[in-house]
């Protein structure tokens, strides 16, 4: 080959690689809430935004229009599209990136803690026949992911994905926004989004702003402790080996894993054992204070023959705090902390006819360890089922301090809102969804404050005066003689005085549903549909 032909083909690879390296320096890049299957807010206008090269021209092309803008001195561009009606689904094309499944309809904000997080999987006990026989590729569901941070407001959220309202979906979707999009779905015909940005346990100070919370001196304080990057990785390392420390010493010390014959196993003679109701206080007490560590209990149950090799389920209410659960010796189940319902799945060969061993290994970091009343406790095969003795025989496998505290850094004031609503701030919502309160009933003369903070404090971030804020009051919760209750009654009571005080916000009455056993009640569907109610009368 000639020489010269030589050169034109490394010229041309030179070309060709300066071309797509400039290429992919150009390309923009858009935030995570700005994908496939986003929902924008129809009849108002929207922002499209994201960045790029410094001067780089974009383009956006939607419904048949095109709209251009060019990106400024930091790389950041931001296109505002015309008020649109509801539709879809189309797609968006911005310089290179092409948008799928976009839909124009109602989009709503739903934020708090574990109650507005808690998942459609946790209530399939009430709804499953409901859940299972319904799906809307017009109702589509983001769930902004965890993230805190004490120094600044955060522009972007960490990765997600916009879901439509599928069987496949269904289970990780919100409980109440489920609810909540269906029901507002089956009334309006409009397209439904849903952006989800809570976190369970997390008291309300944690989502307002830094300027927010300029009248609450103390929170702007303690936020001010963690600015340290150094010292919070400090105490996560610290607090990390305390804890992994208690870990190693509650199985080296815990007799029942260690004797010739472990306590799990099918064939342990426990003859020698006490036998205690497990719903009584006595067992979980050495008549001061509570046993912490580990605890195990052993029940026997008469199998059918009819059951036979078959797979069953195993139902253990809600214990506290953990547990790990064993049928003749097979591990059918561990649960690491005290909310979630027992449901364990027992393989098929597992059950054999006639006598058969449910072992369960509760361990208790702190405080007073039980199983919750009122819940059920039973194995089921098909259609039938055995309910379980309370009496079980019983022995402390090792005793334990409290386990170490960690800090829970999700829970200090201003990080949620740099991490997880910051980040929202250009993007359109027809309203504000608000389940929280109960991390905050024991301090809840603050509350209503709070609240009206978190009001005023959001509606600023995104430069709308009358954003409508729905606030989900408490459930009911705990006994009828439990003195608690008290102090859940006056929260409720300063849900209602912000909501009463602030133009545009609505309380949700929620406190004739719930359950005195469970701080995570099924029933979602109620407070969605009086959700629905409220938003359709406030148009």
């Amino acid at each position: 080959m000639k020489t010269t032909d030589w050169f034109n083909i490394k010229l041309g690879l030179v070309l060709l690689f300066l071309c797509s390296a400039f290429d992919c320096g150009a390309k923009i890049t858009l935030p995570k809430l700005l994908a496939d299957g986003m929902v924008l807010q129809r009849e108002c206008p929207v922002k499209i935004w994201g960045k790029s090269d410094v001067g780089e021209k974009v383009e956006l092309k939607f419904r048949g229009k095109t709209f251009r803008t060019v990106a400024d001195e930091k790389g950041c561009w931001m296109i505002e599209l015309p008020a649109w009606k509801a539709g879809g689904p189309y797609d968006m094309q911005i310089n290179e990136v092409t948008l799928h499944n976009i839909l124009i309809g109602d989009v709503f904000l739903c934020s708090g803690q574990s109650n507005m997080e808690l998942p459609v999987s946790r209530i399939m006990d009430k709804f499953a026949e409901e859940v299972n026989s319904y799906e809307n590729p017009m109702i589509h569901y983001i769930k902004v992911p965890y993230c805190y941070d004490f120094k600044m407001p955060q522009t972007d959220t960490k990765q997600a994905a916009w879901v439509p309202l599928t069987k496949d979906n269904v289970m990780n979707y919100s409980a109440l926004c489920y609810f909540f999009a269906k029901l507002l779905y089956q009334q309006t015909g409009v397209p439904v989004g849903i952006v989800n940005s809570s976190w369970g346990g997390t008291p309300v100070e944690a989502w307002i702003s830094e300027s927010g919370l300029k009248d609450f001196p103390s929170y702007l304080n303690q936020k001010a402790m963690y600015e340290c990057d150094d010292l919070v990785t400090e105490i996560k390392q610290s607090e990390r080996m305390h804890q992994q420390e208690w870990q190693k010493e509650l199985y080296k010390s815990d007799k029942g894993l260690h004797t010739e014959t472990p306590w799990y196993a099918a064939s342990f003679d426990d003859r020698s054992w006490k036998t205690v109701d497990m719903f009584s206080s006595s067992w979980a007490t050495n008549g001061w204070r509570p046993i912490n560590g580990s605890h195990w209990f052993r029940q026997q149950i008469n199998i059918p023959e009819s059951w036979n090799n078959k797979e069953a389920i195993l139902r253990l209410g809600c214990i506290v705090d953990a547990d790990s659960v064993y049928v003749n010796g097979c591990l059918v189940g561990t649960t690491s902390y005290q909310y979630p319902p027992r449901i364990y799945k027992v393989p098929a060969g597992v059950l054999k006819t006639g006598q058969n061993q449910i072992t369960v290994r509760l361990i208790s970091n702190g405080g007073y360890p039980s199983f919750v009343k009122e819940k059920p406790y039973k194995l089921i095969c098909g259609k039938d089922e055995i309910v379980l003795s309370p009496s079980w025989k019983y022995h402390v496998g090792a005793e334990m301090p409290s386990a170490p505290a960690s800090t829970n850094f999700h829970y200090v004031p201003v990080g949620l809102y740099n991490g997880m609503i910051a980040p929202l701030e250009n993007y359109m919502f027809k309203g504000v969804v608000w389940y929280q309160g109960e991390s905050n009933v024991g301090k809840w003369q603050e509350y209503s404050s709070l609240l009206t903070a978190l009001m005023k404090d959001w509606r600023k971030l995104f430069q709308n005066d009358k954003l409508p804020f729905y606030i989900v009051e408490l459930a009911d919760f705990l006994a009828p003689d439990d003195p608690e209750r008290a102090s859940w009654a006056a929260l409720r009571a300063e849900q209602a005085k912000a909501a009463q005080s602030v133009d545009h916000a609505t309380l949700i009455k929620n406190s004739d549903t719930g359950e005195w056993n469970d701080i995570h009640p099924l029933d979602k569907k109620t407070a969605g549909t009086r959700l629905v109610e409220a938003v359709l009368s406030a148009e």
